[in-house]
């Protein structure tokens, strides 16, 4: 049997199993004017000529993902080894996704995943102006060129 010998019912029965691989027989039956047994049978046929070859889902698209705009602040803080209220105040803020305290000239490594670079602005200056901060430098991310964080 090729696809061109299918009658207009055959044909029917494929394009309400396409749009719905799920269909009950009775209702393929009632929307194809025949018994529950013929388009069972039918479809066995189509199955054992492999003109249906398979079943599958489909699954609801997925909202594209906002593109989000990176940075990282690295910040310095007048008392160099005190200041939990810094930290604190940081954790705070739901697109800080990281922050370390670090040795050497700054005191602390802040990752900000924000939906504009306005936002980012605005997370720079509420940090910037936090009791204990003496400086920052902040720098947005332009590439990811290795990531191996688990997903």
């Amino acid at each position: 049997m090729r696809p061109t010998e299918l009658d207009c019912i055959d044909q029917k029965i494929l394009e309400e199993l396409q749009a719905d691989a799920r269909i009950p027989i009775s209702t393929l039956a009632t929307k194809v004017g025949l018994s529950r047994h013929a388009v069972t049978h039918r479809i066995d046929r189509l199955e054992a000529h492999k003109i249906i070859t398979g079943y599958t889902i489909k699954v609801k698209e997925r909202a594209p993902a906002k593109s989000l705009v990176r940075a990282i602040m690295m910040v310095y803080r007048k008392d160099r080894m005190r200041g939990a209220d810094v930290t604190a105040a940081i954790s705070k803020i739901p697109e800080v996704t990281y922050c370390a305290i670090l040795s050497g000239e700054f005191d602390l490594m802040i990752h900000i995943e924000a939906e504009s670079q306005e936002r980012i602005s605005d997370i720079w200056s509420f940090i910037a102006n936090l009791p204990g901060v003496e400086d920052t430098r902040t720098a947005f991310q332009l590439y990811t060129t290795v990531d191996k964080k688990p997903r």
